[in-house]
């Protein structure tokens, strides 16, 4: 990938770039090349965290008093006065888009110890000795990121530059600034961002941000899909989506994402979003929708009328759901797998007595912490001890007093020991190493069976469950017994 950069025989005026990036749409697109620095740079930017602006040297700071070096204790200090300093600068990048540019003064040395492609620039064998390099690819404020970590010794991203930073890190071959960016991405990835990470991951060559992407991907499908930078992928990462075989969704829901994708290419490429138009644009990747794993009802009041498919299409499809004689059809047929749910046992057995478990409007709860990003998919309960009974029962899951997602739902028990499961209506995604808090408040047969012999700790597959009690619990449910028996998740695939 950089062996034009690292060749000190094919140095050029300016730093090479990384080939696979510099055309790619999808960057121009989210401005990580050839944008104003206002423009949006990073499916990251609408993350409410504060921005920390760089603090940055003038040639006045620190270098007024000749004799500023006595104040400096270390060479990184030293280093560190020189940081966007003119002071015996000895190179000076123009760094931005045209109309957008920013001077950024610099020293020669320091750059070439921290990057061979700098070395082969100022050093190799065919270095050219002039002063001003144009660096048109790259954002001001991702080159100086870049500077403050090779002068400095500094990591300092931000959420709407962190992408850029990646690019100018891979691009100067400076891996453990990538490594940070990637580490970055990866514990701010959400299912409103993870499409549109997936599509630079890919771009970039990383696959570890690419796993961590297809995980919330697979497990919160439909929030995925629905998100606003789904629309912005580049084909490519759209048909790797479509022909995904664990999406956890209905299948109306990856045709809604594709018909939204269609229309904002075609405002992209200055066409009318007509049918024509964005079915033309779809191209191969319509064949990867599942339109037979739909209802029937949903494929005649969303793909059957919406003029993408072709009549004849449209009638195959239709034969397929009624015919005894079914014709061949260009869509696949068989339902996507989806992801399979794992569950987390937190008692060793379950008991009843006469007079327990009643709950009269009174909270269950449990803490919880995992070693690993898991999906939460709902909660297993215990139901009535006295023959069969429903309950209607809300649930609830908070991190540091927020409620991340709740909801109130029925099920019914047979009067058996068994768990029943109740759902949220999406997955909630579960950061390693942090505290949950799980809650349900029953209404229903005033006893039930309860847990006993709870366990602090779980392993599910390669899951550790870690598991203490809380302060909202006012029914008496904690680690050793009670409630909320199981925890039903998605997660990295279990040894069973």
């Amino acid at each position: 990938m950089y062996t034009d950069a690292e060749s000190p025989s094919n140095v050029s005026d300016s730093p090479p770039s990384v080939s696979p990036l510099s055309s790619s749409i999808v960057l121009q697109r989210e401005g990580i090349i050839n944008q104003p620095p206002s423009a949006p740079t990073s499916p990251l930017s609408s993350l409410s965290s504060p921005v920390t602006h760089l603090n940055l040297s003038s040639p006045e700071d620190c270098t007024q008093d000749p004799n500023w070096q006595a104040t400096k204790t270390t060479v990184r200090e030293r280093n560190a006065a020189m940081f966007n300093n003119h002071l015996m600068a000895d190179i000076i990048f123009i760094v931005g888009s045209p109309g957008h540019t920013q001077t950024i003064p610099a020293h020669k040395y320091v750059l070439a110890t921290g990057s061979s492609v700098f070395y082969a620039m100022f050093y190799g064998g065919l270095a050219e000795n002039k002063q001003d390099i144009e660096v048109p690819d790259v954002e001001p404020a991702a080159f100086l990121a870049l500077l403050r970590y090779m002068y400095c010794d500094e990591v300092q991203l931000e959420a709407d530059t962190v992408l850029a930073t990646l690019y100018v890190a891979k691009k100067y071959i400076v891996p453990h600034l990538a490594r940070a960016c990637v580490n970055y991405l990866e514990t701010s990835l959400t299912a409103k961002n993870a499409c549109l990470l997936l599509s630079q991951s890919r771009l970039f060559e990383e696959p570890d941000l690419m796993q961590r992407c297809w995980e919330v991907i697979d497990a919160q499908a439909e929030m995925a899909l629905r998100s606003d930078g789904f629309v912005d992928i580049d084909i490519h990462t759209l048909e790797c989506v479509l022909s995904r075989e664990t999406l956890n969704c209905k299948e109306i829901h990856v045709w809604d994402a594709a018909l939204r994708w269609a229309s904002a290419e075609c405002l992209r490429q200055d066409l009318e979003p007509t049918s024509a138009n964005q079915r033309q644009l779809l191209g191969a990747a319509l064949y990867l929708i599942r339109l037979p794993a739909m209802n029937l009802e949903e494929f005649a009041n969303s793909a059957a009328q919406t003029g993408i498919l072709t009549q004849q299409e449209t009638i195959d499809v239709f034969l397929h759901f009624t015919a005894s004689n079914r014709p061949m059809l260009c869509f696949p047929t068989k339902p996507r797998q989806g992801l399979k749910t794992q569950v987390c046992h937190r008692f060793q057995s379950c008991a009843y007595r006469s007079n327990q478990w009643r709950y009269r409007g009174r909270c269950d709860s449990i803490q919880f912490s995992v070693d690993k990003r898991i999906f939460v998919v709902g909660f297993g309960l215990y139901g009535s001890s006295t023959g069969a009974a429903d309950y209607n029962v809300r649930i609830e899951l908070k991190r540091l007093g927020c409620v991340l997602s709740e909801n109130s739902t029925k099920f019914f028990s047979d009067g058996s020991s068994s768990t029943f499961h109740v759902y949220f209506e999406n997955p909630i995604q579960i950061e390693p190493e942090c505290f949950y808090t799980a809650s349900a408040i029953l209404d229903g047969g005033e006893l039930s069976y309860f847990g006993q012999e709870g366990m602090s700790e779980a392993t599910v597959g390669s899951v550790n469950f870690q598991f203490q009690c809380s302060s909202e619990s006012t029914n008496g449910t904690g680690v050793q017994g009670g409630q909320i028996p199981e925890l039903i998740f998605y997660g990295p695939p279990s040894d069973d």
